[in-house]
């Protein structure tokens, strides 16, 4: 039997280099030396005759395109021995879901519960990002597959668009435009703007407005959907979103009024993105259908 070149404890310190953005920070993860990593590294690197990661000075290290690609491979190998090798493990199959943040509290809890309503045996572990998080866990193997707004995502990602939604404008309910039902985007923003400042949701948002010839006052930023609802709540600003909330008031029970946007205005898609593979583990395939249909009711 030909003997496997690399050890796991390497596969280990390969994967946590990768994370932690450097080798030192990787050691002090691990509680090893920092030589320790840079040799598994070596060795792995030299096993492949390609490199895994672009060193620079001051940067620490990302993962090359073929790194990317092996990382991605070799946290599955990891998983696998990790689940061979665990005398407690009941068999039940594994999914990692990726969720936007803004996203995850309003769709995640009901798909994750109808699934394994259907699929018992099924375990679901969440992770939650922005989009530039949920883009490299997928890239590396962390996740399956990633709830998320489509804003572009890279080309190598698989995207399978779920539903579109329009922004719309909240207000204090005793704004004095609450009432309307339907505003135009430059009337709702002569107040000042709290605005979503989460990676790419800041700039569609602001481009919406630019579009329209607005250029916003930003009184605040935040990269929570019940902090920006609960200071429109409290007339420090108008917001724009695209989330569907149900509840009419914010977390401090004060009350918010949704308003329509009578603008031609790009929507949002929510989308599940997953990184390219020639086969699908049934669990995710599965699941995957799961919420395609989910959205469709």
């Amino acid at each position: 039997m030909k003997a496997i070149p690399i050890s796991l404890r390497q596969i280990d310190y390969v994967i946590a280099a990768a994370e932690a953005g450097s080798t030192a920070a990787a050691a002090r993860v691990l509680n090893v030396s920092q030589p320790s990593v840079s040799l598994a590294i070596a060795k792995v690197e030299d096993h492949f005759g390609r490199p895994l990661f672009v060193r620079s000075a001051g940067q620490g290290i990302t993962p090359t395109a073929f790194g990317a690609q092996k990382l991605g491979a070799l946290r599955s190998l990891r998983a696998q021995a990790q689940s061979v090798l665990d005398h407690t493990d009941s068999g039940a199959e594994k999914l990692s879901l990726g969720v936007f943040s803004t996203l995850g509290p309003r769709y995640a809890p009901a798909l994750i519960n109808g699934f394994q309503r259907t699929t018992p045996e099924a375990r679901i572990r969440l992770h939650e990002g922005d989009l530039d998080q949920l883009t490299r866990w997928l890239e590396n193997g962390r996740i399956d597959l990633a709830l998320i707004y489509d804003f572009g995502l890279p080309s190598l990602l698989e995207i399978t668009p779920l539903a579109d939604v329009r922004p719309y404008g909240l207000v204090a309910r005793a704004h004095p435009l609450a009432g309307r039902g339907t505003v135009a985007m430059a009337e709702l923003l002569t107040d000042p703007l709290i605005l979503m400042n989460l990676p790419h949701s800041r700039d569609y948002f602001l481009t919406l407005a630019q579009m329209n010839g607005i250029r916003p006052r930003i009184a605040h930023e935040t990269g929570s959907v019940e902090m920006l609802r609960a200071m429109v709540a409290n007339h420090i600003g108008v917001g724009l979103l695209a989330t569907d909330v149900a509840q009419d008031t914010a977390c401090d029970g004060k009350p918010v009024k949704r308003l329509e946007l009578s603008d031609p205005l790009v929507p949002h898609r929510i989308a599940l993105a997953r990184a390219p593979h020639p086969h699908i583990a049934p669990l995710v395939a599965a699941f995957q259908d799961y919420v395609v249909r989910a959205f469709d009711t």
